[in-house]
C-alpha cells in the first residue's frame, strides 16, 4: 500500500517556538497548519503555508478548540452549532492565507481534544461532518483508522464528504483500536518497534496490538512528528521504511 506522511505544524504563536518546520517539511507530503485558536498566528500561519509551497506539501487545516492557555488538549463542551461555526472559522482563516500563496487546501485534521471528542462521541463527530459538508467547497475530513473505519466511511458519505484515514508510526494500539494511553507501559514505541510498526503497515496493512493481536488499520496516511532533533531523524528513517 501506498501511504503518505503528514505532521501538525505552524504551532508557534508570538515569542514561543514549537516544532522544526523547516526541518520537517522536506521530509513529509501533508502538513497540518494549526488556524490560531490552540497554537498559530497569522504570521505563523502565512510562514509555514510558504514553507509548505516551496517543499510541495499538501496544506490542511488543524483547527482545535478555543484554548491557547491549554494547547487545545482540554475537551470543551460546544454545542454542535458552535463547533460548526468554530471550525469554519478556522478553515476559511486558513483557506483565505493559503489561496493569497496559489495554495489549495484540501483537507481537516481536527486537533487535540477535538480529534479525540470527534472519535468518541457521535454527536461531535456528526458536527465535524456537518461542518466539512457546508463548507463552500468541498475538502476532505482526516480522522483516526480504526476498526470502526466502515462505520465512519458511512456516516461520511451519507454526509457526503470525503475522508481520510490516518495511522500513527510511534504510538502502540490497544486490543479496541484505539492508541493505548500514555499513562500505560509501552504506550509510546521506541524507534526500533516505530520502523517495524510502518513496515507492517506498508507492506500488511495491520498493527500488533499490546496483547499480541493482529489489528487491521485502513490508512491513507501516517501522522509523524517533528518536535525535536530526534523526531525529525524518526521522520527520515520512516520515510525510507516507506521507499524501501
Amino acid at each position: 500500500m501506498t501511504i503518505k506522511l503528514n505532521c501538525d505544524l505552524g504551532e508557534s504563536f508570538g515569542a514561543w517556538t514549537m516544532g522544526l518546520d523547516a526541518a520537517v517539511m522536506p521530509h513529509i507530503d501533508q502538513a497540518n497548519i494549526a488556524c490560531g485558536f490552540h497554537a498559530g498566528d497569522p504570521l505563523v500561519m502565512q510562514r509555514t503555508l510558504a514553507l509548505a509551497k516551496e517543499n510541495n506539501v499538501t496544506v490542511g487545516a488543524h483547527p482545535g478548540y478555543q484554548d491557547l492557555v491549554g494547547f487545545g488538549r482540554r475537551s470543551m463542551n460546544c454545542q454542535p452549532a458552535e463547533i460548526v461555526a468554530l471550525m469554519h472559522y478556522q478553515i476559511a482563516a486558513l483557506d483565505g492565507m493559503a489561496r493569497t500563496q496559489g495554495l489549495e487546501l484540501t483537507y481537516v485534521k481536527p486537533h487535540g481534544a477535538l480529534y479525540n471528542d470527534m472519535m468518541a462521541r457521535d454527536d461531535v463527530r456528526a458536527a465535524v461532518m456537518q461542518s466539512i459538508a457546508e463548507y463552500h467547497r468541498p475538502i476532505a475530513l482526516m480522522l483516526q483508522a480504526t476498526p470502526q473505519g466502515d462505520q465512519h466511511r458511512a456516516e461520511a458519505k451519507d454526509t457526503g464528504i470525503e475522508v481520510l484515514f490516518e495511522a500513527f508510526a510511534d504510538r502502540c494500539y490497544d486490543d479496541d483500536g484505539k492508541l493505548l494511553a500514555r499513562s500505560k507501559p509501552g504506550a509510546v514505541h521506541d524507534r526500533e518497534k516505530m520502523l517495524a510498526q510502518v513496515e507492517q503497515l506498508c507492506s500488511e496493512g495491520t498493527v500488533t496490538t499490546v496483547s499480541g493481536n493482529t489489528l487491521k488499520i485502513d490508512a491513507d496516511t501516517l501522522c509523524v512528528h517533528g518536535d525535536n532533533e530526534a523526531g525529525v531523524r524518526a521522520i527520515e528513517a520512516i520515510r525510507g521504511v516507506i521507499e524501501a
